[in-house]
């Protein structure tokens, strides 16, 4: 079990301070964050400290409206290799084509 998180989890995982976040109760919250905004050390990290079967499911099952559309993607075909059809609307922010007016 993960006794305690990483101090460079803290930019990712911003909601509350990293020494307060449980690691078995809030893995929806790491796992989702880490994917979504994590950098390649932070990605080795997660997959160390959590299957790769429990990876997948939270992210099959429990997505959070964090990713950007290629983020999405990576995680998707790449990281998981996640070959089902899902609704991309679950996970990816939207944002506005063009802000100028």
């Amino acid at each position: 079990m993960i006794a305690k998180l990483p101090d460079d989890l803290q930019g990712i995982l911003w909601n509350q301070k990293i020494e307060k976040i449980d690691a078995k109760k809030n893995k929806n919250y790491i796992i989702n964050q880490v994917l979504a905004y994590g950098a390649w050390k932070n990605l080795e990290w997660l997959f160390k400290n959590y299957s790769r079967s429990i990876i997948k499911n939270v992210f099959e099952n429990e997505p959070e409206k964090d990713y950007t559309p290629q983020g999405y993607n990576f995680t998707k075909n790449i990281l998981l290799s996640i070959n089902k059809d899902l609704d991309i609307q679950k996970y990816v922010k939207t944002y506005p084509r063009d802000i100028r007016h």
